[in-house]
């Protein structure tokens, strides 16, 4: 699998908008994880980012190449966010606490029943 760029095609859209082209990264195997594991201040070395990523090398690997491609990553003395990849941790928020309320209201609905 290519790594999806703006202005080509990905799943879900021959247009290649950057939104599409962010939510195909995004929902690729273990990419959100990743993200989110390093979204501390201090950078985390490949074996430390496998571990708290709980993946494989292979896949690591593979997610890594496609989120520094995307300007998401970067490695200086270990992998860390760069500030795209803050903003877009930042821009998720939101999102965040939709589906924390979403999640509560579908709880609540399964008791109901």
């Amino acid at each position: 699998m290519t790594t999806p760029r703006v202005g080509q095609s990905v799943r879900g859209s021959r247009t290649g908008r950057p939104v599409m082209v962010a939510l195909d990264l995004l929902g690729r195997r273990a990419a959100l994880r990743v993200l989110w594991e390093l979204r501390g201040p201090d950078p985390l070395t490949f074996r430390a980012l496998q571990e708290a990523a709980g993946t494989n090398p292979a896949l690591l690997n593979t997610r890594l190449k496609e989120l520094r491609e995307a300007g998401l990553v970067e490695h200086e003395g270990g992998y860390c966010l760069s500030a795209q990849g803050r903003a877009l941790l930042q821009a998720l928020q939101p999102l965040s606490a939709w589906a924390e309320a979403w999640g509560a209201v579908r709880r609540r609905a399964a008791k109901a029943r």
